[in-house]
């Protein structure tokens, strides 16, 4: 805990010396905190009925990481200069988003196989998952790791290679992201052709014809898709926003960070909840089998 903690208050430093420039809003952090808390419920809850326990185990850390963030904005709202409250804030909000990301591989493969397009797909469906989950996995690693120096350093140099290393692990999920929806889009396409020769369609009128061709499900793309991009937008910009420095206009700009962190996070987790998998594919998210190999066509 630095020596600001002990010394600073409102009433005797000014707010520029705080680790925010700002007295963060009350009203939008509480929120924040409360939309969170729904949504981990509900994620428990459909998780528990349709037993999707591998997306559910993804993303439950991701909420609870969001929920402690806001806590760490709210408390700095009275005490701007405390480096704990910075780090409870900066920490699970930055690397929150990684949880929903691996939530959101794991979709891919399942619905490669429930568009009967293993024989279409650049890659085995499997493979996919196992791809995008390691690539996952170093960029919280990066994330924590970084966030873990910053925490325990005394220099300032330290500090700010502890705050590169999270920029680092932000910027290669932002490539990760970037090369999932390129390929998402590539299967989407390569399903659209093949859906436009009534011959070639006919012939895989497989398993999951009736799940694919229900509103629910369509209306799950639609959510992942919006889920996906909103959580890219928001890793550009936490890039960008940790690259100019705590003392940053961007970084001491709360309506952005209320538009651009907290509002596209809480749009694709609000997809990610309302147009859960599982309410789409009801009890087959569990009995689909990820094949290392491709089906014959």
């Amino acid at each position: 805990m630095s020596e600001s903690d002990f010394v600073c208050t409102l009433d005797t430093c000014p707010i520029e010396y705080g680790y925010v420039n700002y007295q963060p809003n009350v009203a939008g952090n509480l929120f924040f905190m409360a939309l969170y808390g729904v949504l981990l419920l509900a994620q428990l809850a459909l998780g528990i009925i349709n037993r999707t326990w591998s997306f559910t185990i993804a993303i439950i850390p991701g909420l609870i990481l969001e929920i402690l963030g806001y806590l760490g904005r709210y408390f700095l709202h009275d005490n701007p200069f405390s480096f704990n409250n910075f780090l409870l804030y900066l920490i699970c909000l930055t690397i929150a988003p990684a949880f929903f990301t691996a939530a959101i591989y794991l979709c891919l493969a399942r619905i490669i196989i429930v568009h009967e397009g293993e024989d279409i797909s650049r890659l085995r469906p499997r493979t996919y998952t196992i791809i995008f989950i390691c690539c996952d996995l170093i960029s919280l690693i990066l994330q924590a790791a970084g966030g873990a120096v910053t925490s325990i350093a005394e220099e300032v140099s330290l500090r700010d290679t502890g705050v590169n290393v999270m920029i680092a692990g932000l910027a290669f999920q932002v490539v990760s992201l970037a090369l999932f929806m390129a390929l998402s889009l590539e299967f989407a396409y390569s399903a659209w052709r093949r859906s436009r020769n009534p011959a070639a369609a006919a012939d895989k009128e497989g398993t999951y014809a009736n799940v694919r061709e229900s509103l629910k499900w369509k209306l799950f793309l639609v959510g992942l898709a919006v889920a996906t991009i909103t959580i890219f937008v928001r890793s550009f910009f936490r890039v960008f926003e940790l690259k100019g420095g705590f003392d940053s206009r961007l970084a001491n700009d709360e309506v952005a960070l209320m538009i651009l962190e907290s509002g596209m996070v809480a749009i694709a987790c609000i997809c990610l909840t309302v147009l859960h998998p599982g309410v789409a594919m009801g009890r087959a998210w569990g009995r689909i089998k990820l094949s290392t190999s491709r089906r014959d066509a």
